[in-house]
């Protein structure tokens, strides 16, 4: 059964408790200045927003059907059995082209470095194969980040949002957007509050471009097809032109020949 990640915003206290505990956990800086920061970054994975006196974090949301590991040309990102999306350095080429994929921008690029990588959140994919929570889920002191099944946080999810329809926007994030996400959230203010997009598609990313490309053959055989019968006509004309052009005109007289003395 899938993991997943269930976050809601209405027991946060914006305490960056996940802020802290994920540098620890990827071996990344943290201070007062990092900890100010917003966005999520190559040197900051998942980040606190706050709106007044709500929050929301931001990371990858490691989708069910990712599209930055459908257009990574190497492999170096995996979706796991287990949920996360798995980055493998020693395999990225540097391409970007999972940055441009990524409906949520989560992949961030390390423009300082001689040989930079791409970086993001794993979700603790090393925690998780070994039975463990994520650092950030075991860090939060509200537990207003839970780690766990699933479908069984998608039924916990709606269960708040049914005991508590006023505290709730009645919308689990991360539940059919993009096909699927294995972070899931819940908030008790509008998701777009925070920057977060409403039109996502319910479909996988991946899939869309797989119906696309797979009329590619179609539409070539028809290409191929409407230019040889271009070619053809054009070729009939000229054959037409020269053999009337070859021939007497009515009313034209025949050239001469030479008579013999």
């Amino acid at each position: 059964m899938g993991k997943a990640i269930l976050y809601d915003a209405t027991l946060c206290i914006g305490c960056k408790a996940c802020e802290q505990a994920c540098s620890e956990q990827n071996h990344l800086p943290y201070n007062e200045t990092i900890a100010a920061e917003e966005a999520t970054s190559e040197h900051k994975f998942t980040s606190v927003l706050t709106r007044g006196e709500n929050y929301l974090r931001r990371m990858c949301m490691h989708c069910e059907d990712p599209t930055c590991a459908s257009v990574c040309p190497v492999g170096a990102l995996r979706k796991t059995e287990l949920g996360p999306v798995t980055y493998e350095e020693s395999r990225c080429i540097g391409c970007r082209y999972c940055m441009v994929a990524c409906p949520f921008s989560a992949p961030k690029y390390e423009w300082g470095k001689v040989l930079p990588g791409v970086r993001k959140c794993t979700m603790c994919a090393q925690r998780v194969a070994a039975g463990q929570a994520t650092a950030c889920a075991e860090a939060c002191p509200t537990g207003a980040t839970k780690f766990g099944d699933r479908d069984e946080l998608i039924a916990e999810a709606r269960q708040r949002l049914a005991q508590n329809p006023t505290q709730y926007v009645n919308h689990i994030f991360g539940l059919s957007e993009v096909g699927g996400t294995s972070v899931l959230m819940i908030s008790g203010v509008p998701f777009e509050r925070f920057g977060m997009r409403s039109n996502y598609v319910q479909e996988p990313l991946p899939l869309l471009t797989y119906r696309v490309l797979s009329r590619i053959p179609d539409l070539v055989t028809l290409g191929s097809v409407l230019l040889g019968g271009v070619w053809w006509i054009t070729h009939r004309r000229a054959e037409v032109a020269a053999a009337e052009g070859n021939a007497t005109k009515p009313g034209e007289k025949e050239p001469e020949t030479e008579k013999n003395p």
